[in-house]
Parts: structure tokens; C-alpha cells; sequence
């Protein structure tokens, strides 16, 4: 049996979806290769490279800004799951002008996401807006910032549903970023220089992981069951109007960059990094020489 380490650098269903499934289900084992899942959300590069990673938003940042080869064979979305979510009195992007922002970092993926996004609404996001930068996580202190009014909106991952958690709070979403930007995020990438892209290691795991594309769009019973050990502080109820409208008609069923999407969301990103769109989508996003079957 093959063996090889698989990192993710962010938590919750955006992040961890596939992988988990494709465990769960055994995918691994049915396709020859054990899989140990290793946390890499505070590695930094050099460690990170040297295993295959979820993690696609930070390859792209990181060949952009540091010239790290990362090559990605497999894609679950073309729709980051983050959203602002913001206190009563605030009902669009416009209305955070002036207002306490908790974000990510401006040169992590999420946070470079949040900000073309601002950008997009006419906001600049060193000038319009007072930001708290945090570092990813379950997101507890944003809520409990919210509660108590300390911020006025939090730019929060796939650690929760944040509609349900709006709905309880009676506070807003003020956008979902995948309305607002697409990008192919999360999957499987290597970098050449340590894992070639044909290694058998790595064929194994884009192939369990789109049989788990292929489960989170045909099999939703399943999905939902493996959704609920993410999601504990929602109903079942809840769960699954956040499958049904952020996750099932957004993931990939076969793993495949929509190229178009990748030139776009290359030319944002350099744009909102500063440096210059030195590749194709082509040559970041191989998926098509990783066809199933």
C-alpha cells in the first residue's frame, strides 16, 4: 500500500469536506493508499510542501507571491464557503464602511478573498473599514465580539452555518464570498519539486476524493451524516438547508477546473497581492490529466 501525509491549512466543511468523506468511506484503503491527515494550518511553507495539500487559495498565493511550483489535480469548488456576517442595523457590505471588521490576514487566502470582495463593493479595506485581524479558527470569539459589540461584523468559514447562526442571534449575512468571487478552492495540490503529480500516492488520493465528490452530490443521506459531526450546533433541519444551498449544487462531481474561472480569479488575486499574473490556469490547474477511470 502507498502511503503519503495530506494537509489541510483551514478547518470546517470548505477545508475538510472531501477528505473526511473519502475516509469515512474507505476510499483510501479501496484505492492502495494510506492517508495520514496532518494539520498544517500554522505551518509554514517549507514544511507544507513537502506533503500534498488541501489547501488550494494558499498554493495559488504562495506561487504567485513566492515562486512554490504548487500544481493542483483536483478541485471540490469554485465557490470559497465564507461569509460576513454582521450585527443587527447592517444589511449590505456598503453599511461596513466605518465600521470593526474581524478578518483574516490580508496575505492568507481567506483574507486576501475577503478583500477583493470588499474592494468589489467599493470598499478599500485599509481606509473604509477599522479590521481586527485573527488568525482561522472555530470562530468563537468573533460571535462572542458580536454579542457583546466589540466588533461589528466577522468574516467567518465553514465552522458553522452562518445563516442559522444569524437567524438565532437576529444578526445579517451580509454576503456569502462565493456570490462575489469564484476561485478553484480546496482539492489536492503538489508541489513537483517534492511530489511529482503522477506519483502513485497522489493518483490514489484524487481518486478517493472524487469518488467523494461524487457521494456529496448523489448521496446526500451520507453527506448529511458526515456534515452533522461538523456542524453540532445546528438542527438537523439547519444542516441540511446549508448542504442543499452552499455545498451540493456548488462541489465539483469529477474534480475538474473550470479554466475560465482560474484565469479570473489569478488575474484578482495577483491584482490584490501586488505582484504580477506570471501563470495560466492551465499550468496551476492540471485536473485534466487526472480523469477518472
Amino acid at each position: 500500500m502507498h502511503t503519503i501525509d495530506l494537509a489541510y491549512v483551514g478547518r470546517g466543511l470548505h477545508e475538510e469536506l472531501a477528505a473526511y468523506v473519502a475516509d469515512q468511506q474507505d476510499f483510501y484503503a479501496d484505492e492502495g493508499v494510506h492517508v495520514a491527515l496532518r494539520d498544517g494550518c500554522t505551518w509554514d511553507e517549507e514544511r507544507l510542501r513537502r506533503c500534498a495539500t488541501i489547501g488550494l487559495g494558499r498554493a495559488l498565493l504562495s506561487r504567485l507571491a513566492d515562486g512554490t511550483p504548487w500544481v493542483a489535480l483536483n478541485v471540490n469548488t469554485h465557490r470559497p464557503l465564507f461569509w460576513f456576517l454582521a450585527r443587527p442595523g447592517l444589511t449590505s457590505l456598503a453599511d461596513l464602511a466605518g465600521r470593526r471588521l474581524a478578518v483574516h490576514a490580508p496575505r492568507t487566502a481567506p483574507g486576501c478573498f475577503a478583500r477583493i470582495v470588499l474592494r468589489r463593493a467599493g470598499l478599500d479595506p485599509d481606509r473604509d473599514l477599522h479590521t481586527v485581524v485573527r488568525a482561522p479558527g472555530d470562530y468563537g470569539l468573533d460571535l462572542r465580539g458580536l454579542r457583546e459589540g466589540s466588533i461589528d461584523a466577522a468574516y467567518v468559514g465553514s465552522t458553522m452555518a452562518p445563516e442559522a447562526v444569524a437567524a438565532e442571534h437576529g444578526w445579517q449575512v451580509l454576503a456569502w464570498v462565493g456570490d462575489h468571487f469564484q476561485i478553484p478552492t480546496v482539492g489536492v495540490a503538489v508541489d513537483p519539486t517534492h511530489i511529482p503529480p503522477d506519483d502513485p500516492a497522489v493518483q490514489a488520493v484524487v481518486r478517493a476524493h472524487r469518488r467523494a465528490l461524487q457521494v456529496i452530490h448523489d448521496d446526500p443521506g451520507t453527506t448529511l451524516r458526515h456534515i452533522r459531526t461538523f456542524l453540532g450546533g445546528q438542527t438537523a433541519e439547519e444542516v441540511r438547508a446549508h448542504y442543499e444551498t452552499f455545498i451540493e449544487p456548488y462541489f465539483t462531481d469529477d474534480g475538474r477546473a473550470d479554466l475560465e474561472v482560474g484565469e479570473s480569479a489569478i488575474r484578482a488575486v495577483a491584482a490584490e497581492l501586488g505582484v504580477p499574473a506570471s501563470l495560466t490556469a492551465a499550468e496551476m490547474y492540471r485536473t485534466a490529466a487526472f480523469e477518472p477511470g
